[in-house]
């Protein structure tokens, strides 16, 4: 009788408790082909991007990694809710995976939508050690899918992350394939006047950078889960339906343009989190972001999913299709974009010039700082005498910080983003 009591006691308090989810993971070598090379790089359970790892709002999960590498590891499960002991940054949170031996990561689950995980150990995420998120919600999702595909980007570049890191800090134009020319100096002068353009030029002089630092490394493959252009990664479809696509962008640097020609896309959730739905053409993912679109494709034909970065110099391509081995076409990448000042700071008409004597300025306790005598802040109109230490309760719903312009992605149609979506 006790014991039937018990039985009884403990499957009320399971649904309370969580269901227990074990998950085995290996970190291994793994040879990396992205059609245009292959190399040598990091992987889960053999392979990389690694597995799409599927848990349950509620569940209490248990995921034994085992170190199959020469050297240290460690996993971080990027945007989730957890005990700071699992949350995988060594140094920090735990010492970290020794190869040869198993670490338990043991912690609940305690919300839903599209997340990732890599490692945090020297460049291992570069090299290939990523994988994808997928929580299943305890109730009903607020919209609708028949299909739900996660298309996991990255950058993957022929030399390996401690190489390139290596160079950029030898000359932080190594990889720059873009660099502005006697040409584009005339043009310039033509368009604006020689004093104007000189006196840009050695704005940007002064800080040792160029308009064309657009992203820090060019000369990369673009990949959709593990697939370059050329390899095509493909998600069937039967028209009329309705597909979600999970966007995770697990690159080291690339942002992304992301649109799929002849088919509109419904922002859902952002980061994991459910917002408003947003109709957009076309959005921008930075590194590490997370965005869940909707698509229905309507017509037995293909569509290619476009992922061009940010620069302008790679993309990465994957195609929605009725069946296998059909295909879209393929769009030209746009012409680079050129940096302004008013990229650099947030703040068009900022003048840097007088910002000089605010180098080796300890920010860390800004909070209760008083700025009004601040002399390199007269650059700035109208901040002479503000007192900026009361600045946590401002209002800045009507401060325009983005710089941006009509051209830009998130300035086309269905940019009407709600604060949820805003990064967009």
């Amino acid at each position: 009788m006790k014991t039937a009591f018990l039985a009884g006691a403990l499957a009320l308090l399971l649904p309370v408790m969580g269901v227990a989810g074990e998950y085995n993971l290996t970190v291994d070598r793994v040879e990396i082909d992205t059609g245009d090379f292959v190399k040598e790089g990091i992987g889960y359970n053999g392979a990389s991007p690694g597995p799409v790892m599927r848990f349950k709002e509620g569940e209490d999960v248990s995921i034994n990694v085992t170190n199959n590498l020469d050297e240290m590891t460690s996993i971080h499960w990027h945007g989730l809710i957890l005990p700071f002991k699992q949350d995988g940054v060594p140094g920090i949170s735990f010492p970290g995976i020794k190869p040869g031996e198993t670490f338990t990561y043991k912690f609940p689950i305690i919300q839903s939508g599209t997340y990732w995980f890599h490692s945090h150990s020297g460049f291992q995420e570069p090299d290939g050690a990523y994988g994808a998120i997928v929580i299943e919600p305890e109730g009903r999702e607020p919209f609708r899918y028949d299909r739900d595909y996660v298309v996991q980007l990255t950058d993957k570049h022929p030399h390996s992350g401690d190489r390139i890191m290596r160079n950029l800090k030898m000359m932080a134009d190594y990889y720059n394939r873009d660099q502005q020319t006697v040409g584009e100096f005339f043009s310039n002068v033509s368009e604006n006047g020689l004093t104007t353009t000189i006196k840009d030029q050695m704005a940007w002089g002064g800080m040792r950078m160029m308009k064309a630092d657009v992203e820090d490394v060019q000369g990369f493959t673009g990949l959709i889960n593990g697939k370059g252009p050329d390899q095509n990664w493909t998600g069937i479809f039967e028209p009329g339906e309705r597909i979600r696509l999970r966007f995770i962008n697990s690159s080291a640097m690339t942002y992304f343009d992301i649109r799929i020609p002849g088919l509109e896309m419904t922002v859902v959730q952002a980061d994991g989190n459910n917002v408003q739905p947003v109709n957009v053409d076309e959005f921008r993912i930075g590194v590490a972001e997370t965005y869940d679109v909707i698509v229905r494709p309507r017509e037995e034909q293909a569509y290619t999913i476009f992922a061009e970065s940010m620069g302008r110099s790679g993309y990465a391509r994957g195609t929605l299709a009725p069946e296998p081995g059909m295909v879209a076409a393929v769009p030209e990448l746009r012409e680079p974009a050129r940096l302004t000042m008013a990229d650099m700071s947030g703040m068009p008409g900022m003048d840097h010039g007088s910002m000089g004597n605010m180098e080796g300025m300890d920010h860390s306790n800004m909070a209760g700082m008083d700025h009004s005598g601040m002399k390199g802040m007269k650059g700035m109109k109208g901040m002479e005498g503000m007192d900026h230490s009361n600045m946590a309760g401002m209002d800045h719903s009507k401060m325009d910080m983005s710089g941006g312009s009509a051209s830009d992605p998130f300035y086309a149609k269905g940019s009407g983003l709600l604060p949820e979506a805003a990064a967009l």
